[in-house]
């Protein structure tokens, strides 16, 4: 399996895997321990998604998908300048 996402936090990760699964793309979340262990301060980017390497570029393109719709999302919740 490859790594095909480095999520923000675990929640992310299951967010972004069954984005993945619901495509019909086998998807595993790692970090479950790892991020316990440090807590939700200072992570390390430990909480990662896994696909087959056969899936990899389809996944891609959903999270690159998932990315730039998110990105505009937040862009869309500033503030306006001078508010």
């Amino acid at each position: 399996m490859q790594i095909v996402y480095q999520a923000q936090d675990i929640a992310e990760a299951h967010i972004v895997a069954g984005m993945l699964r619901a495509s019909g793309i086998q998807a595993h979340v790692a970090g479950h321990y790892l991020q316990g262990a440090f807590g939700e301060v200072g992570t390390f980017n430990l909480a990662q998604v896994k696909v087959d390497e056969r899936d990899f570029l389809d996944a891609r393109i959903l999270i690159d998908e998932y990315e730039h719709n998110n990105r505009d999302h937040n862009d869309s919740n500033e503030e306006p300048y001078g508010s």
